[in-house]
């Protein structure tokens, strides 16, 4: 009976084991297409709107966010946050978070460089070649060694900075684009560069100011989870970003009513485009927390 009883617990753990690796494996699928797609909707959005001299590439960039934090209010609306479903997990709890206004004071460093770096990555994709951008934000965790270092005072390891050279140099080949006479190029685009660059430093600041936030004693508990952390984030962001949609597009919001009221394609890729950047940013999160 012992026996028995060892051999059942072993095939328990065995199954558990598999379980969860299909579980991560379907993570990383469904982050990668929904990165995918993210990528595939902002971009039609965009050239709907004229690409990068529609005037509308800012106001896009928010309006995606605004998807975002009604997509958030929805999680905390039916108290379910659904996405877990994706890597075989039941529904998580999302409930409201029971957060004070010095927590909120506390989170907006972190908020500010969110939507900054996601403005900045919208501007970078939609101004030129996509390849090319992804090539600049491949370069994310070299930004994010650097000033790790210079602000914050966590170098990485040797290991690790010996890496970084891989991992941007294997996106940039991945993306060459053969030209007529047989050579590989990069179709380098300083536009897409700065924005891209700027992307990548609000990036790295959002990170590190996402562990320090964290480290406040009590903030994670009335936060509620990894998802209200990621949803309270999208909501807040709307304080810096619609002031910076009406300072710098404001004068086009009539332009973007027309559009968005009389164009199906835009409409729902601008949707779309808003949902998927929530769900794979939040799978990203999942598969790295699992990881």
């Amino acid at each position: 009976a012992a026996g028995s009883s060892r051999y059942s617990s072993t095939n328990m753990a065995k199954s558990s084991s598999m379980a969860d690796k299909l579980a991560l494996v379907l993570l990383y699928v469904f982050w990668f297409v929904g990165n995918y797609y993210y990528n595939l909707y902002n971009k039609q959005a965009s050239m709907k709107a004229g690409g990068k001299d529609g005037g509308l590439t800012v106001t896009i960039s928010v309006m995606q966010i605004v998807v975002c934090a009604a997509w958030a209010m929805g999680l905390w609306l039916i108290r379910r946050n659904p996405t877990p479903l994706l890597g075989l997990k039941a529904p998580a709890p999302q409930p409201l978070p029971a957060i004070t206004k010095a927590d909120v004071i506390s989170l907006l460093p972190l908020t500010f460089c969110y939507a900054f770096a996601h403005t900045a990555g919208v501007v970078a994709l939609t101004a030129g070649s996509p390849a090319f951008g992804q090539i600049v934000k491949a370069a994310e965790p070299v930004f994010a060694a650097v000033i790790n270092t210079l602000f914050y005072a966590k170098s990485p390891s040797l290991a690790k900075w010996c890496v970084l050279p891989v991992i941007v140099g294997g996106v940039a080949i991945s993306t060459l684009k053969k030209e007529s006479d047989g050579s590989y190029s990069v179709p380098l685009d300083l536009y897409v560069l700065a924005f891209g660059s700027v992307n990548n430093v609000f990036a790295a600041f959002k990170g590190s100011e996402n562990h320090r936030a964290m480290a406040a004693p009590g903030l994670k508990d009335r936060i509620g989870g990894v998802g209200n952390q990621f949803a309270l984030t999208n909501v807040l962001s709307l304080v810096f970003l619609v002031p910076c949609m009406v300072l710098s597009e404001g004068a086009n919001w009539p332009k973007f009513v027309d559009l968005f009221t009389n164009d199906d394609a835009f409409r729902w890729n601008l949707c779309l485009s808003g949902i998927t950047f929530y769900l794979y940013n939040e799978l990203a999160t999942m598969t790295i927390k699992a990881t």
